[in-house]
């Protein structure tokens, strides 16, 4: 594993505040430089989850697509073609628009999932998104539990055959997860509850060292 230092502190950061972490330093930070190739390649992010886990594909992807901690302004030359196609709503847009890292919460297509849902197989459906949407390159971020989710495991192995690296957020067990994952981060807990409040600040930390890396040349660590 090879983080650059600034990168290392956001870490340290989380294990100071969440000192059961300690023993994910390495996992956490190795899933982290599988989502900054992505990013630094042109792939993107999908993720899945069931429940509370459901929320969080969502939540990740909010923090992504937006400003997390960070401005992001886009570039002045982008703002100029807002304004060539229309000059009003072209200097609004460009103050108001925000760079993104693209991630897809798969949980978010209810027509599409309804549909396949009824008409084929309610345990295939991310693995179907997954496969519409997914190129190599991409990275899939499965968040499970128990690590034991079947629409999570057949999405991972459509991945894997995709090209696509996959990344497993689970609790202590890791589950049959594990066994398909490029990284996976076992939080130590294994109460669903448990694991859910563990999630949370990973994946922010991840969020945090993402935006650092892409979108800032002084790090939201030496601020805060």
């Amino acid at each position: 594993m090879n983080l650059e230092e600034r990168m290392q502190k956001y870490i340290d950061l989380l294990v100071q505040r969440y000192p059961s972490l300690e023993v994910l330093k390495d996992d956490i930070g190795k899933a982290y430089l599988i989502l900054e190739k992505t990013y630094k390649d042109g792939g993107k992010l999908l993720i899945a989850g069931n429940g509370g886990s459901a929320a969080d594909a969502e939540h990740i992807a909010g923090e992504l697509m937006k400003r997390f901690k960070t401005p992001r302004p886009i570039s002045k030359e982008f703002a100029e073609k807002l304004k060539m196609v229309d000059p009003e709503r072209g200097g609004k847009l460009a103050n108001n628009l925000e760079c993104a890292l693209m991630a897809i919460p798969l949980v978010a297509h209810e027509a599409l999932t309804t549909a396949y849902i009824n008409d084929v197989d309610g345990l295939g459906v991310f693995a179907q998104q997954l496969f519409g949407y997914g190129r190599e390159g991409d990275t899939f971020l499965g968040i499970s539990t128990s690590g034991n989710s079947e629409n999570i495991i057949n999405a991972a192995v459509v991945a894997r055959a995709l090209g696509i690296k996959v990344i497993g957020l689970t609790g202590a067990n890791g589950g049959k997860l594990e066994k398909v994952a490029d990284v996976i981060v076992k939080v130590p807990e294994i109460e669903t509850y448990m694991i859910q409040e563990l999630h949370l600040p990973i994946y922010h930390c991840w969020c945090l060292m993402l935006e650092d890396k892409f979108f800032k040349t002084r790090s939201s660590y030496e601020e805060g």
